[in-house]
């Protein structure tokens, strides 16, 4: 059983708790991101990927990097601004995707002004027009997801909570309004 959590307490933006899990997906996410220790721990298992694409072989300047831009996503993703718009954040899951889908899965990427591009992403499946159920975050390092085994888990969890929205018969964003009450 899968529990969702209204973040900004608006109904644009969701997150997913998972089970045996006491905290929302995209909370959790962000504390990773925070955390040098799993930093620390991340960059040293991946440092041959952030390496190849990235040409960063300090693991010290990754760390600061990622804690600079889980901040700045963070600002993005959690605007309290009732005028914001999450469609300008998220964009498709596969770029090269022309129409919209039900259920579909998307992604937000971090921003940065300067230097390598942000390898932090937060999944999303899009339940209409700038609203959004996060499934997951990720650092991503390679140029396709099935690369790795941390991104590949990301990727069977978009599939698995949109085959929960469908089979509880969530289409939509009413759609999760009514199954939470």
């Amino acid at each position: 059983m899968m529990e969702f959590v209204d973040i900004l307490a608006n109904g644009k933006l969701w997150a997913v708790v998972y089970e045996g899990d006491s905290v929302d997906i995209l909370s959790k996410s962000f504390s990773r991101w925070l955390n040098q220790d799993f930093l620390r721990l991340f960059f040293t298992e991946n440092l041959s990927d952030l390496e190849k694409y990235f040409r960063i072989t300090n693991i010290d300047s990754a760390i600061y990097d990622t804690i600079l831009d889980a901040a700045s996503l963070s600002c993005l993703i959690l605007d309290i601004n009732p005028e914001a718009n999450l469609d300008e954040l998220f964009r498709p899951l596969e770029n090269y995707r022309m129409a919209e889908m039900l259920l579909s899965k998307e992604k937000a990427k971090g921003k940065r002004v300067s230097g390598h591009a942000s390898w932090l992403r937060i999944y999303a499946i899009k339940l209409g027009d700038g609203v959004y159920l996060v499934t997951g975050g990720a650092i991503k390092l390679t140029h396709l997801m099935q690369e790795r085994r941390h991104t590949i888990i990301e990727l069977e969890r978009m599939e698995m909570v949109r085959n929960y929205l469908l089979d509880n018969g969530i289409i939509d964003s009413e759609g999760l309004k009514d199954y939470q009450s």
